[in-house]
Parts: structure tokens; sequence; C-alpha cells
């Protein structure tokens, strides 16, 4: 029986060796890492973003303190020479703008956050993809209509619109100080209200939508394969999820409606009252609004006073937003969220 003998291996192509040593030359070469530079720029850019808007806020912060220092530091006596003081002290000319301030805002974050989580469910839970598209650039384009046209809409159509219905609540719950001593037109702080809830309506609901649609698909269908209805699914799942979200978007719009000044100047009849007759013109007013109705003919001392005032509404939004962080970083670390 003939033996078989494997044949000789050739040898490797010229330059086969050579090439795979190159290769691996090239793979274990030290070097620098790739984008080291683009990282280093993307940082240095970031730092320098976040550094400039900490310098912006003191120097707003410092400009204030500075204005109003004259103000704080006046007497009784010496603040009397400013007109729309009417003999009031510092303290008891702004804690009735800041009552009108908080009372206008909790109003409208009131009426504004249901109506926008039922919104943002809609869109990204119950409605077709084209319904829910074209409804999402509806909101998000009435975030770009200046604050003047929801004044004059407020003015022209929700003023006579509300007429009637405040009527009625007056006349049959009157007996309720809410309530009591209605009289038209409705230029009073439930209607500004309402025209800052519509206002601020856009930003929240587009947060939240976002929100809503970044919840966890398994989660979503884990509790359907449970036997979960839609509904119980988004008690379970959505709103859970997007609480801290809700939050966030709801400071959002309260920032947005604590400052807010045209909207509120041509709405409502102001008034100095520490009380909550919402449905009476004349009670209230707003930081901001009296600022802007006032500060045309202040000079001197007066304008020293409005800044005063500026400072104060500053305080409060500073107060806010860093009160809605730590809720947030709380519902965080309870949660186990990162």
């Amino acid at each position: 029986m003939a033996s078989t003998t494997a044949p000789p291996s050739s040898p490797p192509p010229a330059g086969t060796a050579t090439a795979s040593s190159s290769a691996d030359d090239a793979i274990i070469q030290p070097g620098k890492a790739p984008g080291q530079t683009g990282n280093r720029i993307f940082t240095g850019l970031s730092f320098g973003a976040g550094t400039f808007i900490m310098v912006v806020l003191a120097l707003v912060a410092a400009f204030l303190i500075r204005e109003a220092l004259p103000a704080l530091t006046a007497s009784r006596e010496t603040l009397e020479s400013v007109s729309f003081m009417r003999d009031r002290s510092l303290w008891g000319y702004v804690a009735p703008l800041v009552f009108g301030t908080l009372l206008s805002s909790t109003i409208a974050l009131g009426v504004a956050v249901p109506l926008s989580i039922g919104v943002a469910l809609f869109i990204s839970h119950f409605a077709p993809r084209r319904l829910a598209q074209a409804l999402g650039y509806m909101v998000d384009l009435l975030a770009a209509i200046p604050s003047v046209v929801f004044g004059l809409w407020g003015f022209l159509w929700l003023v006579p619109l509300l007429d009637p219905l405040n009527t009625w609540l007056s006349e049959h719950l009157g007996f309720i100080p809410l309530f009591a001593d209605y009289t038209a037109p409705a230029k009073n702080i439930t209607t500004a209200s309402l025209v800052l809830a519509v206002m601020i309506l856009p930003i929240i609901t587009a947060t939240i939508r976002e929100i809503f649609l970044q919840t966890p698909t398994l989660q979503e269908e884990a509790s359907l394969a449970l036997g979960a209805t839609r509904y119980e699914m988004i008690r379970q799942a959505v709103l859970p999820f997007g609480r801290s979200g809700i939050i966030s978007a709801s400071m959002l719009g309260l920032g947005r409606a604590l400052g807010e000044t045209m909207a509120v100047l041509m709405i409502l009849s102001p008034g100095m009252g520490l009380n909550l007759r919402v449905l009476q013109a004349g009670q209230h007013q707003t930081i901001a609004a009296n600022i802007a109705s006032q500060f045309r003919e202040a000079y001197g001392l007066s304008v020293n006073v409005l800044i005063a005032t500026g400072l104060v509404l500053f305080i409060i939004t500073f107060a806010v937003n860093s009160l809605a962080r730590w809720i947030i970083a709380r519902r965080s670390e309870f949660s186990g969220a990162s």
C-alpha cells in the first residue's frame, strides 16, 4: 500500500510576516486617544458656559441689592415722598404685591397642571400618530405667541365671556367670601390667572409629554401583560416614572407665571388688598405688573423702591426653583433613579 506524504508547506509570500508585525506594532503603538482634543474643548466650553451663567446670576443679584439698598435703609418718613407708597412702609407696600403674585401664580398652576398632564397623556399614549404630531406642533406654537396677544385675547374675549359665570357665582355663592361682591367687568385676579394658565400650558405640556414618551417600554408591557388596562398601566407605570418631570415642568411654568407682566397689566384692575376675593376687581396686583405700570413715571427714591420689589421677586423665584430641585433630588433618591 503506497504511503502518502503531506506536501511540504509552501513558504509564506514575501512581505506577509512583515505586514503582520507592522499591523501589530500599529495596534499596540502608544499615542494620543482618539477625540482627546475634542473632549477637552467640549469640557472647557461646558465649564465656561456654566461659569458664565453663575457670573451673570451673581451680577444681577448684586445690581438689585445695590439699587434697592437706598429703599431698604430709608426711614418711613423718607419713603412718604414716594407718591405711590400712600403712607405705607416698604414692607407694607411689598406684602400685598407678593400676595397677589403668589395668588395669581397658584391659581394659574392649579388650572394648567391637570390640563397639561391630560393633554400630554393624550398625545403620548392615546392619540393616533398623525393626530399626536399635529397636536404636538400646535402646543409648541402656543409658546411662541407674544404675551401682549394673550393680554388682548383675555381683555377682549375672556373678560366678557366670564361675566355671566362670575355674576351667577356671586349671586348664588356670595355668602362665601371667595365669590362675594362681584361687579362687572371681570377684570379680576381670576381672569388674569386663567390667562396665565393658558400662557404656561405649552411649556408644561411639552415637558411632560417628553417625559411620558421616555417611559421604559418594558414597564408598560409588563403592566399590560399582568392584565392591567391602559388606564391602569398609566397609573402604575407612566405617572410614577414621570413624577419628577411633572414637578420640573410645573416649576418652569410657575417661573413664567411669577414674572409675567404685560398680560396681567392689560387685564387686571389693580389694588393693594390682602384678601381672597378673587372675583372682585381692584383688590390685587402682582410685582411685575406693578413695576411696569409705575416705572415710567418713577424717579429718585421711587425707582429704588420698585427695584426693591424686583429684588423680592428675584428671591421668590430663586427659592421656588431651589425647592423644586430639592424635591426632585429627594424623589430620585427614594426611587433609585440616577
